[in-house]
């Protein structure tokens, strides 16, 4: 069996929390964790999910990536994100810290490129990849064993696209992906395309050409109003093809075996739980370690837990026996010795 590399898009993940959760979720201090509460239960829920030997989170790091300098209007006109987004993102790297998750980031690059090219590695490395995303730019990846994870409430129940399942959805290939957004442009991006060519005819168009060379190539056999539009637009076609693309060969100092040896401390995520007052998450990360032999081999240490916890009523029948003899209290159980619960 193939060893398995999940890649998280931490931005996205950042943002589709912040904007599902309440604002008022946070610590009784005042310290706002909505985003970081999101980026952590969906953390958990892959990793009991898929049980990968190495995670890796990407972000977004600066403003003036090579794309913001070559088009000064790349991603203008997006909606501003609150300050209190901005704050919560140290919290979600001091808890990816504690899982063992290398961090990635690059004032040059932007995240969807760093997982493009760790996708790109990890399949020649012999991994299946899985990218836990929502962000179109993506599609273009996946290939053989690389596959994006698309939220479908949430990621209890993700939608796994491999390249037929992007197809099936967009109507043209992962490698027609830039193609397609050369055509009908991508807002989001602040990228034009051509002015008038939409989904429907951009599909039309890249599965009789493949592809906007082939497409101008052949432009004399277009038919109707698109042949005008193409010609207009043509320089906007290919440069928004060119700024769509994304790039996997950015020479990364991280290595893929090292990142997959990575075991976190089960003291490190129940100290940050505590401290966070994520008890929910603290609930379910016991319950894991308790029942799955993945979670034993991902995590060292020792767990404390409250004999009165339900979760661990039936737990440890001797653990809770010397608690009993020594007036109750905390006892402390290496989960080696953890059983596995149903």
């Amino acid at each position: 069996m193939k060893k398995k590399l999940l890649l998280l898009d931490a931005n996205h993940l950042m943002h589709r929390a912040y904007w599902a959760i309440q604002r008022s979720l946070g610590t009784s201090k005042g310290e706002q964790l909505n985003a970081v509460f999101g980026v952590v239960s969906m953390l958990l829920t892959m990793m009991m999910r898929e049980k990968p030997d190495a995670i890796i989170a990407c972000f977004d790091e600066g403003k003036e990536t090579l794309r913001h300098k070559e088009h000064g209007e790349y991603k203008a006109g997006r909606q501003e994100t609150p300050d209190d987004f901005y704050v919560q993102i140290p919290r979600v790297h001091q808890c990816l810290e504690a899982f063992a998750v290398p961090i990635l980031s690059s004032p040059d690059y932007e995240a969807d490129d760093l997982l493009g090219t760790l996708a790109v590695r990890g399949l020649k490395e012999g991994y299946s990849v899985i990218i836990v995303s929502g962000d179109r730019d993506l599609f273009q990846l996946p290939d053989g064993d690389i596959q994006v994870a698309v939220p479908n409430g949430g990621y209890s129940e993700p939608e796994y696209l491999d390249a037929k399942g992007v197809e099936k959805k967009l109507g043209v290939r992962p490698d027609q992906v830039p193609d397609y957004k050369g055509l009908v442009g991508d807002s989001s991006d602040n990228l034009k395309g051509v002015k008038g060519i939409g989904p429907k005819t951009a599909v039309k168009l890249l599965q009789t050409y493949g592809t906007i060379e082939n497409l101008y190539e052949h432009l004399p056999e277009v038919q109707g109003s698109a042949k005008e539009k193409l010609m207009a637009d043509r320089e906007s076609a290919f440069f928004c093809k060119r700024m769509a693309t994304l790039v996997t060969d950015i020479p990364l100092a991280i290595d893929l075996k090292e990142a997959s040896e990575r075991q976190a401390n089960i003291d490190d995520v129940l100290r940050l739980f505590a401290e966070l007052e994520f008890f929910t998450l603290r609930s379910r990360f016991r319950k894991f370690l308790a029942a799955d032999p993945y979670a034993k081999k991902h995590f060292t240490g020792e767990i404390v837990f409250d004999i009165e916890e339900p979760l661990f009523a039936e737990a440890s029948t001797s653990a809770k026996a010397s608690a009993d003899r020594s007036g109750g209290g905390e006892e402390r159980v290496t989960v080696e010795q953890l059983p596995l619960l149903d």
